[in-house]
């Protein structure tokens, strides 16, 4: 029987440390099953960037899970996908994890943000009171069909509320049921390596760039205690600069040629998509 795609994420996190990068778009999925990444991450900062609108809860549960199916679609590796604070209370919460779970994906991360959230590495973020948050774990944790889809808790609380009450919650959301735990903008790498100290369960860590923490490579934060290394919006960046060079290049000249070796070429791009399958 083919493993589920919770379990599969479990697997990979047992062996880890296991590095998701986050992917902007189904083709991205499968390239970056193609170089050889193990799992992938849909991240809710970049689905927003996508289309538009700021990191701040602006997208609907519906626009989050249509992304989410899709994506899972489009490639075998497990998908964790950001569901944000849950879209709404524990009853809400229940939903969220259906819709997912529905979805194909291999799990979810819930964060102890209010809403409206604001980006995990930005001032001015607002944290429930911990028993509520570990209310929607219990919720989502109840509503998952497998028992093997992953409900990872998040925790903002290091850049609100002090690095002690981040352990502290950790360890309330273990307790609720979460399968693993996300600690938000843990600032050093004395940090990371005293979290996993202190909380011992399943940790990811996130390296987003340009934010409060340091940018510490795979091996690194395998030694300390991670099992799964987060690069949520590496790719999208990369590529926005990108398109934003080609554009202003071709804006200049009037012409793309000077481009054509900086391209994904059409066979190359027809080959990711499989393109004679369908012939």
């Amino acid at each position: 029987m083919t493993p589920s795609p919770g379990q599969r994420l479990r697997d990979l996190w047992a062996r880890g440390p296991v590095a998701i990068p986050g992917v902007f778009n189904p083709l991205t999925a499968r390239l970056a099953e193609q170089v050889g990444f193990r799992a992938v991450y849909l991240s809710g900062g970049a689905l927003s960037a996508s289309n538009g609108v700021p990191d701040i809860g602006l997208l609907s549960v519906s626009e989050f899970v249509q992304a989410a199916q899709l994506t899972a679609q489009a490639t075998t590796l497990p998908l964790l996908c950001d569901a944000d604070t849950g879209f709404g209370e524990s009853l809400n919460v229940e939903r969220t994890v259906r819709l997912f779970e529905a979805a194909g994906v291999a799990g979810i991360h819930l964060e102890d943000q209010v809403m409206p959230k604001r980006c995990g590495h930005l001032a001015g973020k607002t944290i429930v009171e911990a028993e509520a948050m570990a209310a929607k774990v219990r919720a989502a944790v109840a509503a998952r069909r497998d028992p093997r889809f992953v409900v990872m808790a998040r925790t903002d609380a290091r850049s609100v509320t002090g690095f002690d009450d981040a352990v502290r919650r950790a360890k309330l959301y273990l307790d609720a049921g979460a399968d693993a735990i996300f600690p938000e903008a843990l600032e050093t790498t004395d940090e990371f390596a005293r979290f996993a100290r202190e909380v011992k369960a399943p940790l990811l860590a996130n390296m987003t760039e340009f934010g409060k923490s340091p940018n510490l490579d795979v091996a690194t934060l395998g030694a300390i205690g991670y099992a799964m290394v987060l690069f949520p919006l590496t790719a999208f960046r990369v590529a926005m600069k990108a398109a934003e060079e080609a554009l202003r290049n071709l804006h200049a000249t009037g012409h793309q040629r000077d481009l054509l070796p900086r391209m994904q070429t059409r066979a190359e791009l027809y080959e990711l998509l499989d393109y004679p399958g369908y012939e």
